[in-house]
């Protein structure tokens, strides 16, 4: 246990200083370079991952009346504002530049992103026939924006961080619009609940997405712009932002032990059907627009990898904090994650390389 701890922590640590430097780093008697950085924290992350989330399911087998795991719904959205102001304290103002450099780039991948996941989500309530509660938790999935953690496992896989990131902010900034919207959109379907409200949905989302976020890079254009101070100020932002997403699927896990037990191996077929196809998406639409690959690679992780976390504190809003809506968000929530660490794992081994094919 004591060397699990060890690779999840210095994985955390490696959240932050590989995205820095590609120089190694002397740690005791091992010299860490950019390549193990990168694999420890994919590890790391993947352990967390596993390990927080069999703690949370297990967690009233030891007997304890206490529960660390489960959050309430105020609980829930204010770890959500936590993860949106961690990562807005890591957006840099190159990145900002990167919007004016690259306007059709990131104008594609937002476009991408805003239509690929709804439709597949859509897609996959109407063919596999998903009705009631389950439908609007399966299309709160592909609705959401993508998810924070798409930038960490972006960079583990040498992919362009920036243009992850831009995405992630473009597509945050937007949801208030495009989630009212897109769930509009499927408003036909027989959801078994008419509470669906567009103006609090926008509502939550500007209070939990977008004003934490502005708030966080505001905070971050307060701090030294020495490179000590941004590199310390990166790592304990990353950090704290991978420990919320965490514990995010964590109590998502706790809140909804009986439904997922009851979990249909259907609705997960289902689910991780929506997350490949929505990988294959964006890598085609990268190819289609012969992006670089470390771009093809950050816009692949971007539109699969929703942010489900936000979803989950969206069903637990808007119908309760017992909706089986919950039931899919919690499911891609972990499913979505296995599959983005392992995918980056992969491209990870593969090189980073802007010509290649990713």
């Amino acid at each position: 246990m004591r060397q699990v701890a060890l690779i999840f922590c210095h994985g955390l640590s490696c959240i932050g200083a590989a995205k820095r430097t590609d120089e190694p780093i002397l740690t005791g008697r091992h010299v860490t370079t950019p390549s193990n950085r990168r694999s420890m924290q994919s590890l790391g992350v993947l352990l967390g991952l596993v390990a927080s989330s069999i703690a949370a399911y297990l967690w009233p087998w030891t007997g304890l009346s206490i529960d660390p795991f489960y959050l309430s719904k105020t609980g829930l959205l204010s770890l959500v504002a936590l993860t949106m102001f961690s990562l807005g304290v890591t957006v840099k103002d190159a990145e900002l530049v990167e919007l004016r450099n690259r306007p059709f780039a990131v104008f594609l991948g937002v476009v991408v992103q805003c239509t690929a996941m709804p439709t597949l989500a859509w897609l996959v309530v109407n063919v596999l026939s998903i009705s009631g509660p389950l439908a609007y938790g399966v299309m709160l999935c592909g609705c959401v924006p993508g998810a924070m953690a798409s930038n960490v496992l972006t960079m583990t896989a040498k992919g362009n961080v920036s243009y992850s990131v831009s995405l992630t902010c473009i597509a945050t900034l937007l949801s208030p619009l495009t989630v009212p919207f897109t769930l509009l959109m499927v408003a036909g379907l027989e959801t078994g609940t008419d509470t669906f409200q567009p103006i609090q949905t926008a509502t939550i989302l500007v209070i939990t997405v977008v004003i934490p976020t502005l708030a966080g890079y505001g905070c971050r254009r307060l701090v030294p712009k020495t490179p000590v101070a941004q590199r310390r100020m990166l790592i304990i932002a990353s950090s704290i932002a991978t420990v919320a997403l965490l514990w995010i699927i964590a109590s998502v896990v706790a809140g909804n032990r009986d439904r997922l037990s009851l979990a249909t191996p259907g609705l997960l077929g289902s689910l991780l059907l929506m997350n490949l196809l929505g990988y294959c998406s964006g890598l085609i639409m990268g190819k289609l627009s012969k992006m670089p690959v470390a771009m093809r690679r950050a816009l692949t992780l971007e539109v699969g990898m929703q942010n489900a976390g936000l979803g989950t504190g969206l069903a637990a809003s808007l119908f309760g904090d017992a909706t089986p809506a919950q039931i899919p968000t919690a499911a891609y929530t972990f499913g979505c994650m296995l599959t983005g660490t392992l995918l980056a794992a992969f491209w990870a081994r593969l090189g980073a390389t802007h010509t290649d094919q990713a």
